[in-house]
């Protein structure tokens, strides 16, 4: 592949966003960029417990993408920083991925979660992901080691394309991976996809021509229906199409029970979140990274799913979500 679907997306929508911002001079200007929502509930330690020797004015600053995930690991890094000790400015809810990523870069901030994928393929320019997780983690590791950077150890969650079809079209056709649709009688094998991976050249029919599935053959062209993203999960779950092209770590998968097929021949470029450190911070502080790793270590997929959920289909807060995660998993403690 040349670069993902997902990453192309991701990029066109922060240089959006920064030539926005330049051209009223906000993008990260200096002093005085703090996003609206800064709040966190307070919290005492619990399995995150102070670092033994910290200075009282010890500080960290942590920032984030503006979309529901990003802003969900944003509030839950600000309170595993509060639990290890430190006095925490929150820049999370930052205006896009390039400004996220520059305010990291420069030092303005500490600390943020970023995907593999987008930083291997968006930030540092290469033109094909690594399907293999811990190699893609590895070649992000070192290649921003040149940008003052220290990638954490990843989490299981992978924010990548997937495809998914309704618990019950998976049970009755026997599904659960994307070699079985092969499998598939023509007829059911029907597809909703959005017109940006269907149309790339490392998108949608290179997926089925991997998978033995090629397009005007095995797959009528009659059975492809192009959606909008936003409007496939809904597709797929009201029987429109069998196969639905989706994230990995959608709230809605859970809300409409539908079922995300292995990718078992490794199709899908690795876009494992990690903590990523400014490197001086790091330096300064050593034991910042193992604070996050205890975090990093119980996220994955479904996980993450869940608390995508909380957010976008239940209207709870980023903040409140985070901190009732942490809570019942003993992260931290509830302030008296």
């Amino acid at each position: 592949m040349s670069s993902s679907p997902l990453s192309a997306l991701r990029a066109r929508m922060a240089a959006t966003l920064v030539a926005a911002l330049a051209a009223v001079g906000l993008l990260v200007a200096g002093c005085g960029l703090e996003p609206a929502g800064s709040y966190v509930p307070p919290v005492e330690p619990g399995a995150i417990q102070p670092i033994e020797g910290l200075p009282d004015d010890a500080s960290v600053t942590v920032t984030s993408k503006n979309f529901t995930e990003q802003l969900i690991l944003g509030k839950i890094s600000v309170l595993a920083a509060k639990a290890a000790g430190f006095e925490v400015t929150d820049l999370s809810n930052a205006p896009g991925s390039l400004p996220a990523r520059e305010l990291l870069r420069s030092g303005q901030a500490d600390v943020m979660w970023e995907y593999t994928g987008t930083a291997w393929l968006t930030y540092l320019g290469n033109e094909q992901g690594i399907p293999d997780q811990q190699e893609q983690w590895q070649a992000v590791y070192d290649a921003d080691a040149a940008n003052g950077l220290t990638w954490g150890a990843p989490a299981e969650l992978n924010n990548t394309y997937a495809l998914a079809m309704s618990r019950e079209r998976a049970g009755e056709l026997g599904v659960s991976s994307i070699s079985d649709l092969a499998n598939v009688p023509v007829p059911e094998l029907t597809f909703c996809v959005d017109a940006e991976f269907n149309s790339r050249q490392d998108g949608f029919t290179p997926l089925l021509e991997l998978y033995g599935l090629s397009r005007g053959s095995v797959v009528p062209e009659q059975n492809v229906g192009i959606y909008d993203t936003g409007a496939i999960y809904g597709a797929v779950d009201q029987g429109q199409c069998a196969v639905g092209e989706v994230f990995a770590t959608d709230g809605r998968i859970d809300a409409l029970d539908l079922v995300v097929l292995e990718d078992d021949l490794g199709y899908f470029p690795a876009y494992n979140a990690a903590p990523v450190i400014y490197t001086q911070t790091l330096q300064k502080y050593p034991e910042l990274e193992a604070v996050l790793e205890q975090v990093a270590a119980m996220l994955d997929d479904e996980t993450m799913r869940s608390l995508n959920l909380k957010v976008d289909v239940q209207g709870q807060e980023p903040e409140q979500v985070a901190y009732d995660w942490m809570v019942a998993e003993g992260l931290v403690a509830p302030a008296d």
